[in-house]
């Protein structure tokens, strides 16, 4: 089931100035497509050349995993019964979704009523709110289902989504490193972290961002493959009708590669990704370059003499019009809600403020773009303070988890004191090995180059180097979610250097896999430890006291 984790790099010409020569002057059919291909790609793991037995763990794998994790999701997703943190904005805004289509205010004191399933203290008028709509609508879905007073509906969507999260790092983690093992333990640590169960387990935004993020990761790296072989497969159709013709523009530049649709796919995700936080607009910035960047990288490898013209001009182009253009389309889709009402918040102000000059523009969208720049104002001066504030610097050890519930009942564990608490904090070792792991692939990337590193790393830099921009800024621990697949990415690769490689003498493998079993053992024990305190369980006192840690866990 381990296949090659670290296949050796695809040979690449040494100079810029002299790929083409390397090969397109070749005569006819010296170079064929599957030759190209293999210079663009290394020894690639082909799915049907596998054993029967090995492709149906290849898919059954990432379904266990997923299965385990949706087990600890949904299992009394319910409790606690009452709106918990932020919930008291999101779910509320949800119901509101589906009432009017855009988001009203509320009474005072409207959690009591709503948390008995009366929801009169809904308002006529509607309410200023700085998050976009697509995270509030998927609350609303699972809402629809189960019915607004269900707390198991409220948090449905955010469940279900958490729990596909874990099948899509699976299967990328096999992709990744051509291992249905490591692909397997990717899954797994999703499932058990703690962090993502707590996100999976509640009515917030940010699953969703998470989740979006890394559909759009992994459809580029989907992309990646694609463009490849259309690559080798125009080149080599290139030599064959032209094998004397190295010089001619095509072969100079290479060819264009045309519209691919895994980047259309990375588009609508991204759109709902913004459509959700606008965290998401650093991830449109961050996989775009990273995308055109593996292109450049491609025609250089395949022996293009003009690479970085080549792609700059035929690549880069459609990349921007295949997902930027999508991605605001999905965006404004998502306000389809708020367009549609007449009395949404700000939805006249383009009526009472005329702007010569800009006339032409639909009144709608310039009122939209004025609630735009509302919140944006609001987002950037930020800095109230909070009990659970957390400054960026100290995720990387889970300085201060959130808190999203907590309750001291007596009398009801077998204790005088008892604790009903759900933190936000992850599974120590996955976080803290996690982080480190972030590290060391700084370095191995900048060493080997290799492009797994490189993608693993900039998908975590666009998820977490923005917040640290704001350091005044009221920020939480829990947003950290949003890079979390890619730390666990990163702690998996660095696990695929411990276990070894096929080639490595049976020695080397058994103590790899020993060292490896045995993180992966203590992992698992150690969420069991937590999990009482991820989900709001029944427990003493002091046995929550027994699993702070660090003073600033409390």
């Amino acid at each position: 089931m381990s296949l090659n984790l670290l296949d050796p790099a695809p040979p690449s010409p040494r100079s810029a100035k002299k790929p083409a020569a390397s090969w397109l002057a070749h005569p006819r059919g010296a170079f064929s497509y599957s030759q190209l291909l293999r210079r663009l790609q290394g020894n690639r793991w082909r799915f049907l050349d596998t054993p029967l037995s090995l492709r149906l763990w290849y898919w059954l794998t990432p379904v266990l995993m997923a299965a385990i994790g949706g087990v600890l999701r949904f299992v009394n997703l319910g409790d606690p019964k009452t709106l918990v943190f932020d919930e008291t904005y999101y779910v509320k805004d949800a119901y509101s979704f589906l009432v009017s289509g855009y988001e009203r205010g509320w009474t005072e004191k409207a959690n009591d009523k709503f948390n008995i399933g009366d929801f009169s203290g809904l308002l006529n008028t509607p309410e200023y709110v700085v998050h976009p709509p697509v995270g509030k609508w998927m609350i609303a879905f699972g809402m629809q289902i189960f019915g607004p007073s269900s707390t198991f509906g409220w948090r449905f969507s955010s469940a279900l989504v958490g729990t596909l999260s874990i099948l899509v790092v699976a299967l990328l983690a096999q992709k990744l490193f051509r291992s249905t093992i490591l692909g397997g333990i990717a899954g797994l640590f999703m499932a058990i972290d703690g962090h993502a169960i707590v996100q999976s387990r509640t009515a917030l935004l940010d699953n969703f961002v998470m989740f979006f993020a890394l559909l759009a990761f992994a459809a580029l790296v989907m992309d990646r493959d694609d463009g490849r072989r259309r690559l080798a497969r125009r080149l080599a159709l290139k030599l064959s009708i032209e094998p004397n013709k190295a010089d001619s523009k095509a072969l100079l530049y290479g060819p264009w590669l045309g519209i691919r649709p895994w980047r259309i796919a990375a588009g609508i995700a991204l759109g709902l990704c913004t459509g959700t936080k606008w965290s998401g607009l650093f991830f449109i910035l961050g996989f775009g370059l990273l995308t055109v960047f593996w292109d450049i990288n491609a025609r250089r490898i395949a022996g293009v003499r003009y690479w970085f013209t080549g792609a700059l001009l035929k690549d880069s182009p459609i990349a921007f019009l295949t997902i930027v253009p999508v991605a605001l389309a999905t965006y404004l889709a998502s306000w389809t809600g708020w367009f549609l009402s007449s009395d949404g918040w700000g939805r006249q102000w383009a009526a009472s403020h005329p702007s010569p000059g800009w006339d032409w523009i639909p009144g709608p969208l310039r009122s939209l773009w004025n609630y735009h720049l509302e919140a944006y104002s609001f987002h950037t001066g930020l800095d109230s303070d909070h009990p659970y504030k957390a400054n960026a610097w100290s995720w990387f050890v889970m300085g201060r988890p959130t808190s999203f519930y907590a309750e001291y009942p007596d009398n009801q564990c077998g204790s005088d004191k008892c604790a009903q608490v759900v933190s936000s904090m992850g599974n120590p070792l996955i976080w803290w090995a996690g982080s480190a792991a972030l590290v060391f692939l700084i370095g191995y990337w900048i060493l080997r180059r290799d492009w797994r590193a490189g993608g693993i790393l900039c998908a975590w830099a666009v998820g977490y180097l923005p917040w640290l921009m704001y350091p005044n800024r009221t920020i939480f621990f829990f947003y950290a979610i949003a890079y979390e697949p890619y730390m666990i990415l990163a702690l998996v690769f660095c696990l695929g250097l411990v276990l070894g490689k096929p080639k490595d003498p049976p020695w080397r493998r058994q103590q790899g896999a020993v060292m490896v079993g045995f993180f992966v053992v203590l992992a698992v024990l150690l969420s069991a430890y937590f999990y009482p305190i991820w989900t709001a369980e029944t427990i003493t006192y002091d046995y929550w006291r027994s699993h702070m840690w660090m003073p600033s866990w409390i």
